[in-house]
C-alpha cells in the first residue's frame, strides 16, 4: 500500500525501472530528432502567442521535463502548440499589448492559474471529463484556429500593416484593401520557405523540413538585400537558459485572467489526454487520465516560474517520438535537454531570421492543423455532428476562442444527454420455429408476440435525463397495446440512478393497480446492489425480479387471464400448450 503511494506521487518510479543502456540509446536519438523538430516550431508557437521568440523555446525546455516526470504516457511530449498559443494571445491581447512585459508577465500568469486548475482536476480525479468533448468538437476548434492563425500572418506574409486586435472579419478587409501594397520581396521570402519545407516534407520526410524551410528562407533574404527591401527580421534570441520569472498574484490580475485559464486549461487536458491515448493505441499502454492532468498542471504551474508559457501535447512531436523509437519518457527529457544546448549554440543566428520566413512556417503549420478527410467524412455522414462541427468552427472565428471551447463542451454535453436521454428500447419476442425458443428482436424478424405480456430491452442507463423517455414508452404500451403486464430485459444495462429505480417503482406501482406488473430480468450485479440497498426491491416486491426470462416467464404466465390464453392462437411461449390442451 505504501509503495503504490509513493508511485503516485512519484509515477516516474514505475517507469524508471525500465531504462537501460539500450533504451537510453533509443531514448536520446529521439530526443535529438525532437529538439531539431521544435526548434522552429517553439518560435513560431510564441510568434503566435503574442511572446517573444525565445519564450516558446524556454516552454520547450521546461514542460516536457515536469510533464514526462509526472506525466503517465512513455511517449507524450509536452510543450508550446498551436492551439493553446492562439488562445494565450487572444486571452492576454485584451489586457495587455502584445510583446510588452506586462503582457509576458499576465501570459506566465495565466499560465500558472491554468496549471492549479488541471492539477485540481487531475487530485479531484476529474480526467473522465474529457471524454465528454467530442472529436467533432476539438476538429471544429481546432480548423478553426487554423484559419485564425493563417489570418494573423498574412500581414507578415504581404507585409499589410494591420492594427493590433483586428477582428477575424475586419482583417481581411483590411487585407483586401490593401491588397496592391503588398511587398512583393517579403512575399518571394515566405513563399520560398513554404515551398521548401513542403518538397523537403515529401522528397526527404526523416529531414526537419521546418527548419531547412526558415534556412532558405534566410538565405533568400541575404541574396535580395532583404534590409534595403523592407524586410524585417526576427532579431537575436539571447542564448541563455529559461531565466526565474514571477507571476502575477495580485487579486486582480487572478479576478481577470482566471476564466481565461479555465479556457486554457480545458483545452490542454483535451489535448494532452487525446494525443496520450491516440499513441498509445500504438504503443499498446494503458494511459491514467488523472495522473496526466497532473503531469500537465505540475509543468505549467513550474513553468510559469522558468519563463515558459502554458503547453500541451504535440500530436507532431509525440508521434514523431514514437516513431523514432523513443521508448520511456527519457525521450522527451533528453529533447528539452538537447534543445538547451542548440539554443546555446545557435540562438545569434536568428537575427538573419526573416519574419516572412516564420510567416511561412506559421502558414504550413496552420494548414497542417486542419483534419480535411475527418471533416469530409462528418459532413457526409452524421447531421448532429456537422451541426456540431461547423457551429464550434464559426464561433472560433467570429466569437472569443475561450467561449467557443465553452460552447464546443456545452454542445458535447448536449450530443451526450441527447443521445443517452433516448435509450434503445427493444421490443422482444421468442422465435417458435427455434428449438431452444431464443428471444429475437421483432423488427428484425416477424415473430407472433403475446396479446398480455410485452417483453422489451433497454440497452442504455436508466437515469434523470431517460427517465421521461422510458416512462412514456411504459404508458404507450399499457394504452396503445392494452397490456398491463410488462418485463424489462436488463441485461445490457450499466447504470441506473435514484430517479430511474423511483421511476421503476412507479411504474410498477400504476401497472398493479390495473391487474398487471412490471418485472426486470438480467440485472447486473451493479445494478443490482444498488436496487437492494436504495430498498427499491422491498418497494417493488421480491416477485418482480428474476434471474432469467424464462423464470421470469413462467412465473407471469400464472396472473395471466386464462380467458385471453384460451382464445389465443400464437402459443409463443412453453407455458402455453397446457392451456390449449385443457
Amino acid at each position: 500500500m505504501k509503495s503504490l503511494a509513493i508511485r503516485t506521487l512519484l509515477p516516474f518510479l514505475a517507469w524508471f525501472p525500465l531504462v537501460n543502456r539500450v533504451s537510453l540509446r533509443a531514448d536520446f536519438l529521439a530526443g535529438l530528432t525532437g529538439a531539431v523538430i521544435v526548434l522552429p516550431q517553439g518560435v513560431a508557437f510564441a510568434t503566435i502567442a503574442g511572446l517573444p521568440p525565445q519564450y516558446g523555446l524556454y516552454t520547450a525546455m521546461v514542460t516536457p521535463i515536469v510533464a514526462a516526470l509526472f506525466g503517465s504516457s512513455r511517449h507524450l511530449i509536452s510543450g508550446p502548440t498551436t492551439a493553446i498559443s492562439i488562445v494565450i494571445f487572444a486571452s492576454v491581447s485584451h489586457h495587455a499589448t502584445p510583446g510588452t512585459p506586462e503582457f509576458v508577465t499576465l501570459a506566465l500568469t495565466l499560465t500558472f492559474l491554468a496549471g492549479v486548475y488541471q492539477l485540481a482536476f487531475g487530485l479531484a480525479r476529474l480526467g473522465v471529463l474529457v471524454n465528454f468533448v467530442s472529436h467533432t468538437v476539438v476538429m471544429g476548434f481546432t480548423a478553426g484556429a487554423a484559419i485564425l492563425i493563417a489570418t494573423s500572418q498574412l500581414q507578415h506574409v504581404l507585409a499589410i500593416p494591420i492594427p493590433r486586435g483586428e477582428s477575424f472579419a475586419h482583417t481581411w478587409v483590411d487585407i483586401y484593401h490593401q491588397l496592391d501594397q503588398t511587398n512583393l520581396t517579403v512575399l518571394g521570402i515566405a513563399l520560398v520557405t513554404l515551398l521548401t519545407a513542403v518538397v523537403v516534407k515529401r522528397v526527404f520526410p526523416r529531414l526537419p523540413n521546418l527548419l531547412l524551410g526558415l534556412i532558405a528562407g534566410s538565405l533568400t533574404a541575404a541574396v535580395a538585400s532583404g534590409s534595403d527591401q523592407g524586410v524585417t527580421f526576427v532579431g537575436q534570441i539571447p542564448a541563455q537558459l529559461p531565466p526565474l520569472s514571477m507571476p502575477d498574484f495580485s487579486v486582480g490580475a487572478i479576478r481577470q485572467l482566471a476564466p481565461e485559464a479555465f479556457a486554457v486549461a480545458l483545452l490542454g487536458l483535451i489535448e494532452a489526454v487525446s494525443i496520450a491515448r491516440s499513441v498509445a493505441t500504438k504503443s499498446h499502454q494503458r494511459i491514467d487520465g488523472n495522473q496526466e492532468f497532473i503531469g500537465q498542471g505540475l509543468s505549467n504551474m513550474v513553468g510559469s516560474f522558468f519563463s515558459s508559457y502554458a503547453g500541451s501535447g504535440s500530436f507532431t512531436r509525440s508521434g514523431i517520438n514514437y516513431q523514432a523509437g523513443a521508448q520511456t519518457p527519457m525521450a522527451a527529457i533528453f529533447a528539452a535537454v538537447l534543445l538547451m544546448l542548440v539554443v546555446l549554440l545557435i540562438a545569434p543566428l536568428t537575427a538573419y531570421l526573416p519574419v516572412a520566413a516564420m510567416g511561412g512556417v506559421i502558414l504550413l503549420v496552420a494548414y497542417g492543423l486542419i483534419d480535411f478527410r475527418h471533416i469530409a467524412e462528418t459532413l457526409t455522414r452524421s447531421r448532429s455532428e456537422t451541426a456540431i462541427l461547423l457551429v464550434t468552427f464559426f464561433s472560433t472565428l467570429f466569437l472569443e476562442l475561450e467561449f467557443a471551447i465553452y460552447l464546443g463542451v456545452l454542445l458535447s454535453l448536449i450530443l451526450f444527454l441527447a443521445r443517452t436521454s433516448r435509450p434503445d428500447i427493444v421490443t422482444l419476442a421468442p422465435d417458435s420455429h427455434d428449438s431452444r425458443h431464443k428471444f429475437v428482436n421483432v423488427e428484425s424478424k416477424p415473430v407472433s408476440e403475446c396479446p398480455q405480456l410485452k417483453i422489451i430491452r433497454i440497452d442504455r442507463a436508466i437515469y434523470f435525463g431517460s427517465v421521461n423517455y422510458i416512462q412514456s414508452r411504459l404508458h404507450a404500451i399499457t394504452e396503445k397495446e392494452n397490456i398491463v403486464h410488462i418485463l424489462i430485459d436488463l441485461s445490457r444495462m450499466n447504470y441506473i440512478d435514484m430517479a430511474g429505480a423511483e421511476m421503476l417503482v412507479l411504474e410498477n406501482r400504476r401497472l398493479r393497480a390495473r391487474g398487471g406488473g412490471l418485472y426486470l430480468c438480467g440485472l447486473k450485479s451493479a445494478v443490482w446492489q444498488f436496487i437492494a440497498e436504495g430498498r427499491y426491491v422491498r418497494a417493488m416486491g421480491p416477485d418482480a425480479f428474476f434471474d432469467h426470462k424464462s423464470h421470469a416467464i413462467a412465473a407471469i404466465f400464472k396472473q395471466l387471464d386464462e380467458s385471453i390464453c384460451e382464445r389465443c392462437s400464437r402459443r409463443i411461449f412453453r407455458e402455453c400448450a397446457p392451456v390449449h390442451q385443457v
